[in-house]
């Protein structure tokens, strides 16, 4: 067994908010990323996927492939967006670092499957202190 990792950056507003808590709650909890007026972030992703080395290649994945696929379904949807209001995957969603994590697993998953490889972790990095890490 083999793994390996891509890395990819986007930028990206959201703003930490439930619709069926006032202002003051959404503060409360969520503090300066309840902004109304929302903030953004530089995140960094990390895609992860395991399998066996394909003898006649070399390859797990072609990591070409893998950027491709990363870009189609993530970083394409995300990269100068909102968060909360412009990404499909995102829609009805509370945009937490933790949730980004879960609904791009479940945009790579698919395709990387297809591949013959298996998703092993979606690590986002929303700071340079802070990251999620998804492991379906």
């Amino acid at each position: 067994m083999i793994y390996i990792t891509r890395k990819a950056s986007f930028n990206a507003a959201h703003k930490l908010a439930r619709t069926d808590w006032d202002d003051d709650k959404n503060s409360e909890v969520y503090g300066k990323c309840a902004n109304p007026n929302w903030h953004g972030h530089n995140y960094w992703l990390y895609v992860t996927v395991k399998g066996e080395v394909n003898p006649e290649t070399g390859f797990l994945v072609d990591l070409k492939w893998l950027k491709e696929v990363m870009n189609n379904y993530v970083v394409d949807k995300v990269d100068h967006k909102n968060l909360n209001l412009d990404v499909d995957f995102m829609k009805g969603k509370l945009a937490s670092t933790e949730n980004l994590a879960i609904e791009i697993w479940k945009q790579l998953e698919a395709p990387i499957a297809e591949s013959g490889a298996v998703l092993h972790c979606v690590k986002i990095y929303e700071t340079e202190n802070n990251f999620v890490e998804y492991f379906g």
